[in-house]
């Protein structure tokens, strides 16, 4: 679930790029990278840690140039090594080329292993380097990128929203289905392209609308255009973007994050009414799910627990020992709200259920009577094969457990899920166009040992089928 940005100005962008790339730190906070074109070649910088911490003053003023990506990476295929931070950067054939992407590719190893074949090598693990391998595959048979952006939409099964430099142009372009959100907005001075509406804000810019799925963006110095490459039965669009991911003031397809969050805690309490002393949220992500549940229920919304504001996301840390360790620092219980109270404590999702069930045998200490526990997503049920970190069944608390079971395990009083037809009701869209995945194990692309909905077979699904050499 990485954040990627594509701006072109007629003024440098380096400064630009840091601000929204800053502006999508919650996306990523494994690496960043930032890549210019200073009119004959490429300038780059990137390295592990958060934006502030890669990045200086003094590097900021060396990446010179009118156009530029940049990255945030969180890691779901590839790991965490230097080769792996993005953008990657490379010639061929006197172009000079930089590409990030956010998503997952779950037919990479089959094209992988086809390029291998071939005698291709590769320098990362990571499966944004088989998108610029496809890319210098049909420039090498003299195709226009156009013509590689088709047949990236034709070979990639998976998810992919993708920025990339070609000789100081800027193109963008997202997969058929619109998995991975990309939005692009102007500047008083250009355009920019990124992960969400917020980077565009960071700029003091105008979002403009979402990319389509399929569709491909080519800004140069002559403005923007754009082109329809492919087209799905249907989209495809991530659930769990609303859910938790994306921040709460952005907007992602067309609905702000946060009236959706707002509207999900409404739902909550219409599924599920109860009574008690007070709404509590678990910071951040919860509290527009809380405040919703609170003007629904007229139950007053009190802050029982304070963030740290220095602490990062721990969902998107890497292993068990540190996401354990980070919540017993990250949220600090305020025991006068909590004493003899019967609270109503509403978060967005429990993926493993331990970050729940510390919280909950914190404020349990901290003196509250009664716990109970209201989510805005459904039970998560399986894996995520599309960006999100969430691999295996074996992760997951609600794989194999009924809602009972989880309660018990975390300990709370009581605990209820938004089911899944008022989470569809909640964000606006359409169930189809909507990838439920992780909620029913039915993914809008063909995934082995997996689920597929029938209605997920488009004309891009069928030419994957064809091997890429082949044409």
């Amino acid at each position: 679930m990485c954040g990627i940005v594509g701006i072109r100005n007629s003024a440098d962008v380096s400064f630009s790029l840091y601000y929204a790339l800053y502006a999508l730190q919650h996306r990523g906070q494994e690496s960043a990278g930032i890549a210019t074109f200073n009119g004959s070649g490429l300038c780059k910088h990137k390295g592990n840690g958060l934006v502030s911490e890669v990045f200086s003053e003094q590097i900021l003023q060396s990446l010179v140039g009118s156009a530029g990506i940049g990255h945030v990476r969180y890691p779901t295929t590839g790991e965490n090594r230097p080769e792996n931070i993005q953008p990657f950067l490379f010639t061929f054939r006197g172009h000079v080329i930089a590409i990030a992407h956010n998503g997952n590719l779950v037919n990479y190893r089959e094209l992988r292993t086809q390029f291998e074949d071939r005698g291709q090598i590769f320098w990362s693990t990571s499966d944004t380097e088989i998108i610029s391998k496809i890319i210098t595959e049909s420039i090498r048979k003299g195709g226009t990128i156009e013509d590689a952006v088709k047949k990236c939409m034709a070979c990639l099964k998976g998810s992919y929203s993708v920025v990339m430099l070609f000789d100081g142009d800027l193109y963008a372009f997202r997969d058929p289905h619109g998995i991975r959100p990309l939005c692009f907005g102007r500047t008083e001075s250009g355009y920019i392209v990124a992960s969400e509406s917020v980077a565009i804000d960071a700029l003091n810019g105008k979002y403009e609308r979402d990319v389509h799925p399929g569709e491909m963006l080519h800004i140069s110095e002559d403005g923007i255009k754009f082109k329809q490459i492919a087209v799905a039965s249907r989209k495809g669009h991530c659930v769990f973007e609303y859910i938790y991911f994306a921040r709460a003031d952005s907007f992602i397809d067309g609905s702000l994050v946060y009236d959706v969050r707002r509207k999900i805690g409404a739902q909550i309490y219409e599924e599920n009414p109860l009574k008690a002393d007070a709404v509590c949220t678990v910071p951040d992500s919860g509290t527009a799910y809380a405040v919703g549940f609170s003007e629904r229920s007229s139950i007053p919304f009190m802050e029982c627990l304070i963030k740290n504001r220095y602490m990062g996301r721990t969902f998107i840390m890497p292993t068990q020992e540190k996401r354990e360790r980070a919540v017993r620092i990250k949220l600090n219980p305020i025991p006068d709200h909590l004493r003899d109270r019967s609270i109503i404590l509403v978060d967005d999702s429990i993926v493993r259920g331990t970050t729940s069930r510390r919280i909950i045998e914190t404020m349990r200490e901290a003196g509250a009577r009664e716990i109970h526990m209201r989510i805005g997503s459904p039970i998560i049920k399986a894996p995520c094969y599309l960006g999100v970190d969430m691999p295996t069944r074996a992760e997951l608390i609600g794989s194999d457990k009924d809602v009972e079971e989880v309660r018990k395990s975390i300990t709370a009083t009581s605990l209820h899920y938004l089911s899944i037809d008022s989470l569809v009701e909640s964000v606006g869209l359409p169930r189809h166009d909507l990838c439920l995945g992780c909620l029913t194990g039915c993914y809008p692309v063909e995934i082995r040992d997996e689920l597929s909905d029938d209605r997920c077979v488009t004309m891009v699904d069928r030419d994957v089928q064809t091997s890429l050499f082949d044409r």
